[in-house]
């Protein structure tokens, strides 16, 4: 099986297509185990998701808030491995047949091995990886990898980033574009700002890829909003706090297939 990019095109495009944004929902590998991961990334999707983010946890997360480092952390103690995170991203394409990108800081990528890495995610399916951490003047190898195996690249804008930073990200990447709505780590907020509408429209001024913004959204109301300026909403922190807070598995898998229901509404309000 080679890599899924044009799943993920395809999946954007549709949503295009159908005059509205595209949901993106975020889960940590190993949140609460393993098992309990998969069961939940496939819940959000069945709930209305479109494409789902796999984290693979990381001791040092430099964007992530304290909801997602507490998951993080339990997905750490229970002795998840990268092999584990591969397996997950496998295991929800497969149950769902949707896109399923990883999630990652650029240092697990580079100990396990950056070939391996990309051919080991394209062999189960994947569609691609989301670098927070690595500059586009140092993804050479990985952009050649990901190519090679037919996985798309994505890079994270900020609204800090200079116009010409962002041509020179844009170029490089592929699939979307991940515009982060304010500075700061992850986390949801009782707004998510009006730096992301700007950031959104200098973004498309170069670049043909679709930009979906994230940071920040836990909301039917805060994904309308976001969803009539970008291409696709992207949602982590919210869904993380719903199976924190759940009182059981099942529970847990009820609350995040239910939110996924509520933000895909949220995405198709005129």
């Amino acid at each position: 099986m080679t890599g899924n990019i044009a799943l993920l095109d395809a999946a954007l495009a549709q949503a295009k297509s159908e005059n509205r944004a595209a949901l993106v929902g975020y889960l940590p590998a190993g949140f609460p185990d393993i098992e309990g991961g998969i069961d939940a990334m496939a819940a959000i999707l069945e709930g209305g998701c479109d494409v789902v983010e796999v984290g693979l946890p990381h001791s040092d997360p430099v964007l992530d808030g304290p909801v997602i480092q507490t998951a993080d952390d339990i997905a750490l103690r229970g002795g998840l491995k990268i092999k584990d995170v591969i397996r997950t991203v496998g295991e929800v394409h497969r149950r769902t047949g949707k896109p399923i990108l990883c999630m990652t800081y650029w240092n697990p990528v580079d100990r396990y091995g950056v070939e391996r890495f990309a051919e080991d995610l394209a062999a189960v399916g994947g569609a691609g990886c989301i670098l927070p951490d690595l500059p586009v003047e140092e993804s050479q190898v990985w952009r050649a990898a990901a190519e090679k195996h037919g996985l798309a690249t994505v890079f994270v804008v900020a609204p800090s980033s200079q116009d010409a930073r962002l041509a020179k990200i844009t170029t490089a990447g592929s699939g979307f574009v991940y515009a982060a709505s304010l500075m700061g780590v992850t986390g949801t907020r009782a707004s998510v700002g009006a730096q992301a509408a700007d950031l959104v429209q200098r973004t498309r001024a170069t670049t043909d890829l679709p930009v979906c913004v994230g940071l920040g959204v836990s909301n039917a109301t805060q994904a309308a909003e976001v969803a009539a300026f970008a291409d696709g909403v992207i949602v982590g922190s919210a869904f993380v706090k719903r199976m924190l807070d759940a009182d059981s598995r099942e529970a847990g898998l009820t609350a995040v297939r239910e939110l996924a229901g509520e933000l895909a509404a949220g995405v198709r309000r005129d």
